[in-house]
C-alpha cells in the first residue's frame, strides 16, 4: 500500500472530531470540509458519513471506511453516555446528546435528589429527614422559651381588682341598674381556709394536685382536638390550669388562649407553691349567686366566714364548682329550664355525697368524720335579694342576662366578673304600668290574710312590640326581695287554655280540612256545638276511651249550641266545635301555625285533639309576641329584650335586630283578628271594652280551673296575661276555684282585669288606628263539609247569629246559664294525659273529666312553674 493511503494517526478518545480526522485522507486529496460546512444534518451531529446533497463521502477503502463508521458510533455513544454521568464526562464538558446535569456544587436542601432517578429521586434522605426533625424540635423550644418568659404569674388579687359592675340600661338610655361581682368578693389566705374544703376540691378536681407539674398534657392535647373539629371543649384540667383561667376576663376557647394558658401555668407550677396555687384557686371560683371566692361563697350559702366551714358544707361549696346553676339547690331556671330546684338539689346532694367518699378514700376524712359530715345534708341559706334588684328589676335583669348569655360567647361567670353595658328594650314607664296594674287588682281582689284559697296567687305578664318583637314589659312576680325567684312572665307548665283556639282556626282558614280539598274554611262554617259530643277522626271511627267505649267531648255547660259558626263558638269558647275542627284540619297543621307565630315547639303539648283546646305551655312572652304576629297582619319577628351590649365601652357582637318575616298570609290574620275583636265586644273578653279602643284579644282557662290568660293587643301593643297558684314547695299547679271568693276564675275575669288596666296606662295619648279590614275567606262548610252560600260579609257578626239556639234573641252574644262567658271548659277526655298533667286545655274546666281515650295516651309534661326556655333566650333551642 502507497504511503500517501496509509491511514493516519487517530487520537484515543471518539467523537465528531475524530470523525473528521478520518476523513483528512481522502484519495481526491481534498480537505475535509469544517463541520457543519455542508449543511448536512448529520454534520450537525458529527457523524461524517454523508456530503453535500447526501453522498458518501470517499474513503482509501471500504475497510477504512467502515472502521471509520465503527469509531464515529461508539464515540456517540461515549458521548452520550459521558453526557448523563457529568458535564463532557468525568474530566470535562461534552457534546454529547445526553440530558444535561446540574452543577457539582453542593446544596443546602439536597432535594429533589441529585443524581437519583424515579422514586428516589422525590425520596428524601434520613440526612434531611433527621436535620428537619431536630430543626422542628429547636423551634418549638424557641416558641416556648419566648411564651415562658412573655407571660406573668397571676394573682388573685390582680383578678378581684378587675371585678367590675354591669350596668344595665332602659330603652331611653338611662341607667336602670348596676350590678357585678365587686362588692361581694373578699380574699382570705391559706391558713383562713379549712383543711376540709382544701382536700374537698383536691379530691374532686385535682387529686395528684401536689405531685404533679401543674399541666395535663392530655386534658389540653384533648381541647384543642375538640376546638380543631368544631366540638366541645372539655375539662379536666389541674387546680393549677383553672387558678390561671378563673385570672382571665376573656373565657374564649381559643388554641393562643389555650397556649397561653398552658405557659402561664407552666410558670405558676415553677414560680408559686402548691398552696399559693390552692390559695389563688379557692379566691378566684365562682360559686354562683354572684359569690366570687371562697369567703364570698361561705357568706352567701351559710352566713358565716370559710375558717368556720364545717367538712359537710365545705363538700356542698365544692359541689358548687362543678356549676353553679345546676348544682345550686335554689336552683336557677331564668337561666336554664332544667335547673329546676327539685333538680339541682338531687344533683347538688348527689355529688355532695360521693366528693365526701372521695375525701374519706384518700385518707383525708376519717371514717368517724365521714360518717358525722354524711349524717345530713348541709342545708344553704335561701337566695337572697342583690342589692337595687327589688321589684320587677330583678327579672328585668335575668331576662337580659339570658338573652345575653344565649346570643353571644360570653359565659355565666365572664359575665359575672362584670365590665358589660346592657342596653334593654324595657320602657320604665310601661314596666311600672304593667305592676301597678297588678297590684291594683291584687288588692281589689285577693284577700290572703281572709281567705286561704287566695295564698299562693301568683301572676306573670309580657307586653311586646308588633312588627318588632321588642319586649317593653314585663312582670315576673313579687320580687326577689320578698323571696320569689322565679320569673312568671317566662314560665312553664302554665297550660294557656282557650287562647290557643286562634291557631285552630287560622290553619283552617290557610290550610282548609280534609273534607274541604285544600279549600279554606271561613269563619262562618258551622259546627255542631252541643255538649257531650263524639270526635270522629278522618277514616269515619270515633275516638274511644281506655275501656273501648265511646269518648263524648264535654263543654263547660250542657247548653244546646246546636250548630254554630266558628265565629261564635270562638266568641262564647265553646270546646266541642273547635276540637272537631283541629282533627278535621289536623293538629300537625295547628302546631305549624302556632310554631310559625313564634311558640317554642318545646313547649308544645302531646300532639292529639286536645291540642285544640291549650294544654301546651308557652310563656307569656311568647304568647304575646305570637298574638302580635295576628296585630301585624301576619309579619313575625322574635321576642328580644337587648339591643346592644358593650364590654369597656366596645361593642359585643351578636345583638342584631331579629328579622320580621311573614309567618302567615296576610288576610288569614286580619280574618283571625276580626273574629277575636268580636270575642271583646259580645263574647268572653267583653271586660276590655273598658279600655275604650279597638283591640282584640282571646280568654283561656284550664280545666279544674288551676290556670286563666288573656291575651290581647292593639296595633301598638300585644299583652298576655297570665293568673295561677301554685303549691310554693312542690311547684304543683293547685285549683283556683273559690278563689277571690268566686266559684271559679277564668281568664275574661282577673286577668282581663289587669290586661285593661294596664293597656289603657301603656297607650294613653296614642292614637287608635284600629285593624286593616280583611276580605272574605275559604268557603263556608257545615261540620260534614258541605258547602253552604256566604253570607255577607258587610253584616254584624251578631247579627248573622240569629237563627242560633240563644236565650236571649238580642244582638249581643247569647249567655248560657249561669256565665256563658266563662263557657271555656277544657272538659277534654283525655286533659289528664296530656302535656300539663291534669291542666288541660280549654275556658273553664269545671266539669267532670271522662276517662282518657285510649289513642291519647300521653305522658304527663308537669306542672311546675320554671323556665321555658322563654324570656331571655328568643329564639334560640335553650329558650326566647
Amino acid at each position: 500500500m502507497s504511503e500517501h493511503r496509509r491511514k493516519p494517526p487517530q487520537p484515543q478518545e471518539g467523537g465528531r472530531a475524530a470523525a473528521r480526522r478520518g476523513q483528512s485522507g481522502s484519495a481526491s486529496g481534498r480537505r475535509a470540509a469544517p463541520r457543519g460546512a455542508t449543511g448536512s444534518p448529520s454534520d450537525t451531529y458529527g457523524s461524517g458519513f454523508a456530503g453535500p446533497g447526501g453522498e458518501e463521502r470517499p474513503y482509501g477503502g471500504r475497510a477504512e471506511a467502515r472502521r471509520a463508521a465503527q469509531r464515529s458510533s461508539g464515540s456517540r455513544r461515549r458521548a452520550a453516555d459521558n453526557g448523563r454521568r457529568g458535564p463532557g464526562g468525568p474530566t470535562g464538558p461534552g457534546r454529547g446528546r445526553g440530558r444535561t446535569t446540574a452543577s457539582d456544587r453542593k446544596r443546602i436542601i439536597d432535594y429533589p435528589r441529585a443524581g437519583k432517578y424515579g422514586w428516589q429521586r422525590w425520596m428524601p434522605s434520613w440526612k434531611l429527614v433527621s436535620g428537619l426533625f431536630l430543626g422542628f424540635l429547636g423551634s418549638l423550644v424557641a416558641i416556648a422559651g419566648i411564651g415562658y418568659a412573655m407571660v406573668s404569674v397571676p394573682s388573685e388579687e390582680n383578678a378581684a381588682a378587675l371585678s367590675q359592675n354591669n350596668v344595665y340600661y332602659w330603652a331611653d338610655g338611662t341607667q336602670m341598674v348596676a350590678t357585678g361581682s365587686g362588692e361581694n368578693r373578699q380574699n382570705v389566705t391559706i391558713e383562713q381556709i379549712p383543711k376540709d374544703m382544701q382536700w374537698a376540691v383536691i379530691s374532686a378536681e385535682n387529686k395528684t394536685f401536689y405531685d404533679d407539674s401543674g399541666v395535663d398534657p392530655m386534658g389540653i392535647a384533648r381541647a384543642l382536638a375538640n376546638m380543631a373539629t368544631g366540638g366541645d371543649t372539655q375539662g379536666g384540667s389541674t387546680i393549677t390550669q383553672q387558678f390561671v383561667k378563673n385570672t382571665y376576663l376573656s373565657q374564649e376557647q381559643t388554641v393562643s388562649r389555650k397556649f397561653k394558658e398552658m405557659f402561664i401555668s407552666i410558670k405558676v407550677g415553677t414560680k408559686l407553691d402548691k398552696n399559693e396555687i390552692l390559695q389563688g384557686y379557692l379566691n378566684t371560683s365562682y360559686y354562683g349567686r354572684g359569690a366570687y371566692g371562697i369567703q364570698a361563697a361561705a357568706q352567701t350559702y351559710y352566713g358565716k366566714d370559710a375558717e368556720d366551714l364545717d367538712a359537710s358544707e365545705c363538700a356542698f361549696l365544692a359541689a358548687l364548682l362543678k356549676g353553679p346553676t345546676y348544682y345550686d339547690p335554689a336552683g336557677n331556671e331564668n337561666l336554664d329550664k332544667s335547673a329546676t330546684p327539685t333538680a339541682n338539689r338531687e344533683r347538688s346532694e348527689k355529688r355532695w355525697r360521693w366528693i365526701l367518699g372521695e375525701m374519706n378514700k384518700d385518707g383525708h376524712l376519717s371514717d368517724a368524720d365521714y360518717q358525722k359530715a354524711v349524717s345530713a345534708y348541709p342545708e344553704p341559706q335561701g337566695r337572697k335579694a342583690i342589692k337595687g334588684m327589688s321589684g320587677q328589676v330583678s327579672y328585668l335583669v335575668d331576662t337580659a342576662k339570658k338573652y345575653v348569655l344565649s346570643h353571644s360567647e360570653i359565659t355565666e361567670a365572664q359575665f359575672d366578673q362584670g365590665g358589660y353595658q346592657i342596653y334593654t328594650t324595657f320602657e320604665k314607664d310601661k314596666v311600672d304600668a304593667l305592676a301597678k296594674a297588678v297590684k291594683k287588682i291584687e288588692k281589689e281582689r285577693l284577700d290572703p290574710e281572709k281567705r286561704e284559697l287566695d295564698k299562693h296567687v301568683q301572676f306573670g305578664a309580657a307586653s311586646v312590640k308588633p312588627n318588632d318583637g321588642a319586649i317593653v314589659a314585663l312582670y315576673g312576680g313579687a320580687g326577689y326581695e320578698n323571696g320569689h325567684f322565679n320569673n312568671n312572665a317566662d314560665t312553664a307548665g302554665v297550660p294557656v287554655g282557650s287562647t290557643w283556639k286562634p291557631y285552630v282556626l287560622a290553619a283552617a282558614m290557610q290550610y282548609g280540612t280534609y273534607k274541604s280539598d285544600g279549600v279554606g274554611v271561613s269563619p262562618m262554617s258551622k259546627y255542631n256545638g252541643n255538649d257531650h259530643l263524639k270526635v270522629q277522626k278522618p277514616d269515619g271511627s270515633y275516638y274511644l276511651k281506655k275501656d273501648n267505649s265511646l269518648f263524648y267531648q264535654e263543654n263547660e255547660s250542657d247548653y244546646p249550641w246546636g250548630y254554630i259558626s266558628l265565629h261564635k263558638a270562638m266568641e262564647q269558647s265553646v270546646n266541642t266545635p273547635f276540637v272537631q275542627l283541629g282533627v278535621d284540619v289536623g293538629m300537625e297543621k295547628v302546631a305549624q301555625v302556632a310554631e310559625g307565630t313564634g311558640i317554642l315547639k318545646q313547649s308544645f303539648s302531646d300532639i292529639n285533639p286536645s291540642f285544640a283546646l291549650g294544654t301546651s305551655t308557652p310563656s307569656a312572652i311568647r304568647m304575646a309576641d305570637s298574638y302580635a304576629t295576628f296585630a301585624a297582619s301576619g309579619k313575625q319577628a322574635d321576642p328580644y329584650s337587648v339591643k346592644e351590649v358593650k364590654h369597656s365601652g366596645q361593642p359585643v357582637p351578636g345583638f342584631e335586630k331579629p328579622k320580621v318575616a311573614q309567618a302567615m298570609p296576610e288576610n288569614v290574620a286580619n280574618n283571625v283578628t276580626k273574629v277575636l275583636e268580636n270575642v271583646i265586644e259580645n263574647g268572653t273578653g267583653k271586660n276590655a271594652k273598658a279600655l275604650g279602643r279597638t283591640a282584640a284579644g282571646k280568654t283561656g282557662t284550664t280545666d279544674e280551673n288551676k290556670s286563666a290568660w288573656f291575651v290581647g293587643y292593639t296595633q301598638q301593643l300585644s299583652t298576655a296575661v297570665a293568673m295561677f297558684r301554685e303549691n310554693p314547695k312542690s311547684h304543683e299547679l293547685l285549683s283556683m276555684n273559690g278563689t277571690a271568693g268566686d266559684d271559679s276564675i277564668h281568664g275574661g275575669d282577673i286577668p282581663t282585669s289587669v290586661w285593661t288596666e294596664y293597656m289603657k296606662a301603656a297607650l294613653k295619648g296614642k292614637p287608635d288606628p284600629g285593624f286593616p279590614e280583611p276580605t272574605p275567606i275559604g268557603e263556608v262548610f257545615d261540620q260534614a263539609g258541605v258547602p253552604s252560600p256566604t253570607p255577607s260579609v258587610t253584616v254584624k257578626p251578631t247579627e248573622t247569629e240569629t237563627e242560633e239556639p240563644s236565650p236571649t234573641p238580642t244582638t249581643s252574644a247569647p249567655e248560657p246559664t249561669p256565665t256563658p262567658s266563662a263557657s271555656e271548659s277544657c272538659a277534654f277526655g283525655w286533659c289528664n294525659d296530656s302535656g300539663g298533667g291534669d291542666n288541660g286545655g280549654g275556658d273553664g274546666g269545671e266539669d267532670e273529666v271522662s276517662p282518657s281515650p285510649s289513642t291519647s295516651e300521653t305522658s304527663d309534661n308537669g306542672n311546675g312553674n320554671g323556665g321555658n326556655g322563654n324570656g331571655g333566650i328568643f329564639g334560640g333551642p335553650d329558650g326566647e
